[in-house]
C-alpha cells in the first residue's frame, strides 16, 4: 500500500487558518463538492427557488431524496467500463451515454425506501441548481457559497486544462468531466475554511443547517479502517461520530491517486475544522489523520 503524504490545513474556532504540508496549493475536491452542492441547494430553497419536498418534474423523487441518496438512482460508480476508461485516460463519455448506461431511469428502489450512494443522484442535484439559479454550475457555487464565504481558491474544473495547477503531477491529465455532479478544486486552507464558515453560520441560518441533519440516515455502527464509531449520512454530509473526539460533520472523497477528508468537529473544547488530503485513493488514512489533528489542537 502507498503510504499517504499529508497536506492538513485547519481553523479552531476564530483563529486563522494554519496547517502543514502544501496548503496553498491547488488539490481536487472530488465529493466535497457534495457538501458545496446541498449548501448552494440549501441557499435556493432559503430563496424560494427550489423545493425539498416537491417531486423533481417528471420524476418520483424529490430533491431531499437526492441529496440523502435515497432517491433510488443507480449510481454510475458500479459500472466496469466506467472505471476502465478512466485508466485508460479516455475523454468523458456524453451525458447521454453515461446515463443509457448506468439505466438512470430504471431506480433501484421505490423513492425513500432504502439508502444507496449515488452520483449519478448528484448530477441530477446539479440540474436542479443550475435551473433554478439560471447559471451554470460553476457561476452558481460561485455565487452562493464560494463568493460569500470568501474562497477565492476555489473552481469547478470543467476541461483538462483546469489541473495542470494540482499539486500532484499524476492528475495533471485527468478529465475532470468524468465527475458528472461537478468537481472543485481549490486549496486544503480553503476547504477548512469552507466547512467552519457554514457551521459558523456565515452562510446558513440556524434553521437550514438543522434541515441538513434532518431525516438523516444511520449507516454503520463502526467502519473498519476508518475512524467512525458511528456513521449517518445527512444532507450533502457524512455525518457521525469519531470516538474521544465526538461527532464530526463533512465529507470524505476520492479519486485518482488521491482522497481527502474534510470534517468540522462540534464537540470539543475548541471547535476544530480539518481538511486533510492524501497521496492515496483510500479515505480511511485521511480521515484517521484528521481525526489526529483534531486531538491535537485541543492540547495546547
Amino acid at each position: 500500500m502507498q503510504i499517504a503524504a499529508f497536506h492538513s490545513a485547519w481553523v479552531v474556532d476564530e483563529a486563522a487558518p494554519t496547517g502543514i504540508g502544501a496548503i496553498r496549493r491547488l488539490f481536487p475536491w472530488w465529493s466535497l463538492t457534495k457538501t458545496v452542492l446541498a449548501v448552494a441547494a440549501l441557499r435556493l430553497v432559503e430563496a424560494g427557488k427550489l423545493e425539498l419536498d416537491a417531486p423533481r418534474p417528471d420524476k418520483r423523487y424529490s430533491l431531499r431524496q437526492l441529496l440523502l441518496h435515497r432517491a433510488g438512482v443507480p449510481n454510475y460508480g458500479r459500472l466496469a467500463a466506467y472505471h476502465e476508461a478512466v485508466a485508460r485516460g479516455d475523454d468523458a463519455w456524453p451525458r447521454e451515454r453515461l446515463l443509457e448506461a448506468v439505466n438512470a431511469e430504471q431506480l433501484d428502489f421505490e423513492p425513500g425506501t432504502h439508502w444507496n450512494y449515488s452520483n449519478t443522484g448528484y448530477l441530477f442535484v446539479r440540474d436542479a441548481i443550475e435551473e433554478a439559479a439560471g447559471l451554470p454550475l460553476g457561476k452558481a457555487l460561485h455565487e452562493f457559497v464560494l463568493a460569500p464565504l470568501n474562497l477565492s481558491s476555489v473552481r469547478l474544473a470543467t476541461k483538462r486544462g483546469d489541473f495542470e495547477e494540482l499539486f500532484w503531477p499524476e492528475l495533471r491529465n485527468y478529465d475532470p468531466g468524468w465527475v458528472y455532479h461537478g468537481c472543485l478544486f481549490g486549496t486544503p486552507v480553503d476547504a477548512a475554511k469552507l466547512l467552519h464558515g457554514v457551521f459558523h453560520g456565515n452562510l446558513l441560518p440556524h434553521s437550514s443547517i438543522e434541515t441538513m441533519f434532518a431525516r438523516s440516515t444511520i449507516l454503520d455502527e463502526a467502519v473498519p479502517d476508518r475512524p467512525w464509531t458511528k456513521l449517518s449520512y445527512a444532507l450533502g454530509l457524512m455525518a457521525g461520530s469519531m470516538g474521544d473526539v465526538g461527532r464530526a460533520w463533512g465529507h470524505s472523497g476520492g479519486g485518482p491517486h488521491s482522497a481527502n477528508a474534510v470534517y468540522h468537529f462540534p464537540d470539543l473544547d475548541r471547535r476544530v475544522t480539518v481538511a486533510t488530503f492524501a497521496h492515496t485513493q483510500a479515505e480511511g488514512p485521511a480521515e484517521l489523520e484528521a481525526r489526529s489533528i483534531a486531538e491535537r489542537t485541543q492540547e495546547s
